[in-house]
């Protein structure tokens, strides 16, 4: 043999090739106990035996070098010299697996198993080929084939298990994880898995006994008896799962897995103070899961109002920020709080506070925006949405929020660059498209560019006819100018009649009406503005013009000195008081 093997050029190929050849041998030549392969057994010259096992070696050889092309072109050589070798089939049907050839793997990992029912490789290739194939049915049958012919092999039972969850098949599952347990024992693993089949089938009590048999099994293992809980506690067995979780704190009083769930429980019944207080020392243990933590905060702030909560809710946030300084949704769950309380300077803070850690999430900008623009912090609005922008170029809200803090700073130019450039990004929604162009007229207006800011007023109102915005200043910024003063009548008539009582609406037609020289319609108008206690300076001057125009001179100066008076009173009072005299 010897001789032979060195005339084919076996020397040199070293120890690992000569083991693998050894196995060939000896897997070749095995003689079959089981049924016949498909096709009858034929002889094979021993020169034939000879090739093909060193066609076999060499395929080995480029196998291991990942060349499965190569590997398969001598696996097939050696097939053709001895076609009924189970290592040979075993071997073309693992490289055209790797290839995705399932259904041309098939016949070949079919083969090696009927070739040789004893080699538990071979059954788990054929299974893993009926997987593949979406076969599951004979994956299954494959796996029961491995575990009666392989002894060994219970932990296959594992996969055996989950494809009949796959399938629906739960009680064949119930019954191999059965077996599995008759194997191994009580296993964590299987308790679960059983656990949830029962579940499934609405049968807790079933589920229940797994998971006392797995406590009495391990006793003192307080994991176990937590796991039981929870599930009582999901199906309302809040009696039961108390005195599983009392019964862990006895003998672990920090135990805070535990503390969590008995505080939830204490919460369900309505004694607060009780679940606050098992809380408490439950948040600030560093080991325990932090996302828990933030379901439960998150589970206390939806019940917000409640002056009961307040302070503990409060108290709960310091202590995950502490415990888990550096989870950027530590602080974002406390921003969410302070802001539920309307305290918004902390949840700004807190919500900072998470940018500094994490800028990736998009919401958590809005929020800030939002929370800066309600504070009127518009110079930190500006700069923040720039920021975020370098990010998420592609959100509308953000050239929103710049733009609009740039318009209301007086920097006009800013403000045109980014809702020029957000209009690009509106899509599928009218109403902000219209609300885009109706703040570009008034940031060109604000430049006295009138072509592009009425060029702007009117694309919006083509988008959105009854944009209130555009039609109150558009109105006013034409009676201003005293120019096309009939459309800018026609935009305000509609306001007042949709608004009669906004005085800003009103105060609007009344000016248009005032610059086409009604004056008395405009003193009508003018008069309903004026009992909005929350009525501007401009409102009570402008009344004062009116009444000035109509000769009413003493009454005119006692509405403009009240208008003095006031804030964001014009330069002009003064002198129009002073010389009793209208300046415009």
């Amino acid at each position: 043999m010897k001789g032979k093997q060195s005339r084919i050029g076996l020397v040199g190929y070293g120890l690992a090739a000569l083991l693998m050849l050894c196995q060939f041998v000896v897997t070749a030549q095995k003689k079959k106990d089981k049924d016949a392969p498909i096709e009858p057994p034929k002889e094979i010259s021993d020169n034939d035996k000879l090739e093909a096992e060193y066609y076999f070696i060499e395929g080995e050889k480029y196998f291991m070098l990942d060349n499965f092309a190569k590997a398969y072109e001598y696996y097939m050589m050696a097939y053709e010299k001895e076609p009924q070798n189970a290592a040979i089939n075993y071997k073309i049907a693992d490289v055209l697996t790797k290839n995705n050839e399932y259904v041309k793997a098939l016949g070949y990992a079919t083969s090696a198993v009927e070739l040789n029912p004893d080699n538990k490789y071979y059954y788990l290739l054929l299974a893993n080929l009926y997987s593949s194939m979406s076969n599951l049915p004979d994956a299954a049958r494959t796996y029961e084939d491995l575990l009666a012919n392989v002894p060994n092999t219970e932990q296959h039972l594992f996969d055996l298990a989950a494809i009949y969850l796959y399938e629906k098949q739960l009680d064949k599952a119930l019954e191999t994880y059965d077996r599995a347990k008759k194997a191994y024992g009580p296993m964590e693993q299987i308790t679960v898995q059983k656990q949830q089949i029962y579940l499934s089938q609405n049968k807790l009590e079933e589920a229940i006994r797994e998971g006392e048999e797995l406590i009495a099994e391990f006793p003192g293992i307080n994991e176990y008896v937590i796991s039981l809980a929870e599930i009582l506690i999901s199906n309302d067995q809040l009696d039961r799962a108390k005195e599983k979780l009392e019964e862990v704190l006895e003998n672990d009083e920090g135990n805070s897995q535990a503390g969590i769930r008995l505080s939830e429980i204490y919460r369900k019944e309505g004694n607060t103070e009780k679940a606050m207080e098992l809380l408490q020392n439950a948040f600030g243990d560093k080991s325990l899961n932090f996302e828990a933590k933030v379901q439960m905060l998150a589970g206390y702030i939806a019940q917000l109002p409640n002056e009961t909560l307040e302070q503990p809710a409060i108290s709960l946030s310091q202590l995950l920020i502490e415990a888990h300084p550096d989870e950027a949704n530590a602080y974002a769950i406390a921003g969410d709080l302070y802001y539920q309380l309307g305290q918004n300077e902390e949840a700004l803070k807190m919500y900072n506070e998470v940018l500094e850690r994490d800028q990736s999430n998009f919401g958590l900008w809005q929020n800030v925006l939002n929370l800066e623009m309600s504070m009127n912090l518009y110079e930190e609005v500006a700069a923040h949405a720039e920021e975020a922008l370098e990010l998420f170029p592609n959100q509308s809200a953000l050239y929103y929020y710049g733009g609009t803090a740039y318009l209301i700073q007086k920097d006009y130019r800013k403000a045109i660059r980014l809702f020029e450039q957000g209009t690009k990004f509106v899509s599928g929604n009218p109403d902000l498209h219209s609300v885009f162009y109706g703040q570009l007229g008034d940031a060109y207006n604000g430049i006295e560019d009138h072509e592009n800011s009425d060029k702007s007023y009117e694309k919006a109102l083509e988008i959105k006819p009854d944009n209130d915005h555009v039609l109150n200043n558009y109105s006013y910024f034409l009676s201003l100018r005293k120019e096309n003063l009939e459309v800018a009548l026609g935009m305000s008539s509609k306001l007042v009649e949709k608004y009669p009582d906004n005085s800003t609406y009103l105060d609007t037609h009344a000016w248009v009406l005032y610059v086409s020289g009604d004056f008395k319609e405009a003193r009508v108008y003018l008069e309903r503005a004026i009992q909005d206690e929350n009525a501007s300076s401009t409102i009570i001057e402008h009344y004062g013009d009116v009444l000035y125009q109509l000769g009413e001179i003493e009454n005119a100066v006692r509405q403009w000195e009240i208008a003095r008076d006031m804030e964001d009173a014009s330069e002009n009072l003064d002198k129009k008081i002073a010389d009793r005299k209208l300046y415009e």
